[in-house]
C-alpha cells in the first residue's frame, strides 16, 4: 500500500544511524561532519588586542583636540614587546598586536599626524575604542563548533583557530549504484533502437559527487532475477547505501523487490503516493545498510535522490535528521495544475526579481523528460489534497543546487 512521502521520509530517519568516527588531518577533513565539539582552548582573543592601526593610549590623556602625547615605542602583531603607557606616552600599535599594558584605547592613525616622537590627536577619540577585549569572542572551553556541525571552509578555520590537527568527524558513507534494465548501455558504447544509454548512472553519481559523497562504485545489472540478487548482495555486503534505479515496479521484468526478499533485506515500504516517483523502495539490511530502489525515469530519479536519498546519506554521515533535507518558502510566479491524487513534486526554477526571489513552474513532459529538469533548481511541493496552486501562493521548494 502507498503512502504519504511524509510518512516515508519518518521511516527512513527512524532507520538511518549515523557511520562510526575516525580522525582526519584537518586538510582532507573538508565537508566531514564533526563527531565532537570543537572546544576554545583559551580565550578568544587571548589578550587585549588593537583591531585598528594606529596608537595605544590612555583615554584620560584625551582632554583636549589637538592633543600632543610622547611616542614611547611600537607594538607589532606577533610582537612580544610591552612598553609601559604612562600619563602623557603613547606607543605606535599595528593591527591584531596585543596592547601594552597602561593603554586603553587605540586611535586610529588617520586621526593622527607625528613630528620626530610627538603624536598629534587632531580629532575627538571615544575611550576605549578600537580595542579587542580578552575573551570577548570566547572564553576558554567554550563550545564553538557543536558535534553535527560539516566542515565548511570556515568550520575548518575554527579548528586551526584552536588548534585542532586531526578532527574527529564521521566516516563518509560508502555507496553502490546499481542501474537495471537489460536495455542499458555504457553511454561510450553504440546503441541500437532498442537500447537506451545509461543517463542515470551518471546523474546519481554528479549528485552525490556535488555532496561530497566520492566513494562510489556504480554498476549496470541485466534484467536477470540471479544477477539482481548477486549484485544486491554483492553490494550491500560492502556499502552503507545501495541504490538502484529500475526495476523496483510491478512488471514482469521488476526483479528489486523478490530480490530484496531473497537476500534477506527487510522491506519497511514499497511505493509511496508521490509523483513522480511512486514505486519508491526503501529496505534495510543488517544493523546499518540501507537500500533505497528508484523509478528508472529520470525525473523520477532526480526528484527520489533528493527527497530521500540525500537527506539519508546526510544522515549516515552525522548530519541531524532536523538538518538533513532543508526547503525553501518562496512565492510561486505562474500557477501549478495537479490531476495526481498524490503529492505533486513539480519542476521550478528560482528568479531574482526586485521584490526577491520566487519560483517558476517549469514546463514538463513527464518524468522522463530529462531535458526540462535540466533547467530546474529543484521541485516545488504541490499537496496531494490540491488541485491548483495559483501564482503568488506561498509554496515550499527543494532545491537541487546552491542558488545565488
Amino acid at each position: 500500500m502507498a503512502i504519504s512521502p511524509q510518512k516515508a521520509w519518518g521511516i527512513i530517519r527512524s532507520c538511518v544511524k549515523p557511520l562510526g568516527s575516525i580522525r582526519k588531518p584537518l586538510n582532507d577533513a573538508f565537508g566531514h561532519c564533526l563527531a565532537q565539539d570543537v572546544r576554545a582552548d583559551r580565550d578568544m582573543p587571548p589578550a587585549d588586542r588593537s583591531a585598528m592601526d594606529g596608537y595605544a593610549l590612555r583615554a584620560a590623556d584625551l582632554t583636549e583636540y589637538p592633543c600632543k602625547l610622547r611616542l614611547i615605542g611600537e607594538v607589532a602583531a606577533g610582537s612580544s614587546q610591552r612598553p609601559k603607557v604612562t600619563p602623557g606616552g603613547c606607543a605606535s600599535i599595528l593591527t591584531g598586536a596585543n596592547t601594552p599594558p597602561g593603554s586603553d584605547t587605540v586611535v586610529k592613525i588617520e586621526l593622527t599626524s607625528l613630528d620626530g616622537d610627538t603624536v598629534t590627536i587632531n580629532e575627538p577619540v571615544k575611550a576605549f575604542m578600537n580595542v579587542r577585549k580578552r575573551g570577548e569572542e570566547a572564553s576558554k572551553g567554550d563550545v564553538l563548533l557543536p558535534a553535527g556541525t560539516i566542515l565548511s571552509p570556515a568550520a575548518v578555520g575554527v579548528c586551526a583557530t584552536v588548534g585542532l590537527a586531526n578532527p574527529k568527524v564521521r566516516r563518509q558513507p560508502k555507496v553502490a549504484l546499481l542501474c537495471t534494465g537489460e536495455e542499458l548501455r555504457e553511454v561510450s558504447q553504440p546503441v541500437g533502437p532498442h537500447q537506451t544509454r545509461n543517463s542515470n548512472g551518471p546523474v546519481m553519481q554528479a549528485i552525490l559527487a556535488r555532496e561530497g559523497f566520492t566513494n562510489v562504485t556504480h554498476e549496470i545489472v541485466p534484467d536477470d532475477p540471479q544477477l539482481t540478487i548477486d549484485a544486491l548482495r554483492r553490494a550491500t555486503d560492502n556499502a552503507d547505501m545501495t541504490i538502484l534505479s529500475g526495476g523496483v515496479s510491478v512488471g514482469k521484468y521488476d526483479y528489486v523487490p523478490d530480490s530484496v526478499a531473497a537476500i534477506g533485506a527487510k522491506l519497511r515500504f514499497h511505493q509511496i503516493q508521490m509523483k513522480p516517483g511512486k514505486p519508491v523502495l526503501y529496505a534495510t539490511r543488517g544493523r546499518n545498510a540501507h537500500i533505497i530502489g528508484l523509478p528508472g525515469n529520470p525525473v523520477s530519479v532526480l526528484t527520489s535522490m533528493h527527497v530521500f536519498v540525500l537527506p539519508a546519506l546526510r544522515m549516515l554521515a552525522g548530519v541531524s535528521p532536523e538538518n538533513a533535507r532543508t526547503t525553501l518558502r518562496l512565492p510561486l510566479d505562474g500557477k501549478v495544475k495537479s490531476r495526481s491524487g498524490r503529492t505533486l513534486m513539480a519542476l521550478g526554477r528560482i528568479v531574482n526579481k526586485r521584490s526577491g526571489p520566487v519560483v517558476q513552474p517549469v514546463g514538463s513532459m513527464g518524468s522522463a523528460d530529462i531535458y526540462a529538469s535540466a533547467s530546474a533548481d529543484g521541485v516545488i511541493t504541490v499537496p496531494a489534497s490540491k488541485t491548483e496552486l495559483p501564482a503568488g501562493t506561498m509554496v515550499d521548494f527543494l532545491p537541487w543546487r546552491s542558488i545565488s
